[in-house]
């Protein structure tokens, strides 16, 4: 378990990535729990509610971001986004690391409301990948398709927003990456207030040894 734990927020432009490393990170380490996002969007194959999203009307979701329960929302290609502030609290309060995969537009915003955040922006290795991620699924009229380019377009720059950048050219490099980020994380002093205890009485001891060999001297 976490000394402390905080929230990681991945973001990246359309077809980057962050979802499925979110996943592999979600299924390699036992420190870390998922923020399950809400959205007005219709659940594509084999989504479930509370598990992918949770999906909402239209009205709903208004009615909870009018309530404040939204650290977070957007509207991106014409559907409603938000990270519930119930969703983060539950997991950080387990003992485990938050993992986010948030867009570029709500990600500030989530750091706001959560200053311990770690914020880790993908990039693919080219943009002829990105284009070619964006254009497999296929699932988009050209207009759609579109608006996305432009959206990955305005996501990219970005990325100065972000403490740290991962290629995600491969898959397992960047995963072991990010993950590497978060264990760094964990180890940062700031995060482990037990520590500056350990380092006083490690401090003591040696003082109480200095003490008595200069006595002795």
């Amino acid at each position: 378990m976490p000394l402390t734990a905080f929230p990681i927020i991945l973001s990246a432009p359309s077809g980057g990535g962050k979802t499925t490393i979110t996943k592999e990170l979600l299924a390699r380490r036992t420190d870390l729990g998922y923020s399950v996002s809400a959205t007005t969007r219709a659940p594509r194959h084999a989504e479930a509610d509370g598990r992918d999203y949770h999906f909402l009307s239209h009205a709903e979701f208004i009615a909870r971001q009018k309530a404040g329960d939204f650290a977070e929302w957007a509207e991106v290609h014409g559907k409603l986004y938000g990270t519930l502030r119930s969703e983060v609290d539950r997991v950080l309060t387990s003992g485990r690391h938050v993992i986010m995969d948030i867009d570029v537009q709500g990600a500030a915003k989530v750091a706001a409301a959560f200053p311990a955040s770690v914020l880790v922006f993908l990039v693919p290795p080219s943009a002829e990948v990105l284009i070619k991620r964006l254009m497999a699924r296929r699932t988009e009229k050209p207009q759609d398709l579109l608006v996305r380019l432009e959206t990955a377009k305005r996501e990219l720059e970005a990325v100065q927003q972000y403490e740290y950048v991962v290629v995600n050219g491969d898959l397992e490099q960047a995963v072991r990456q990010t993950s590497a980020i978060i264990d760094a994380e964990s180890l940062r002093r700031t995060r482990t207030p037990a520590m500056s205890e350990r380092v006083r009485g490690l401090v003591d001891g040696l003082d109480r040894e200095i003490a008595e060999l200069r006595l002795q001297g």
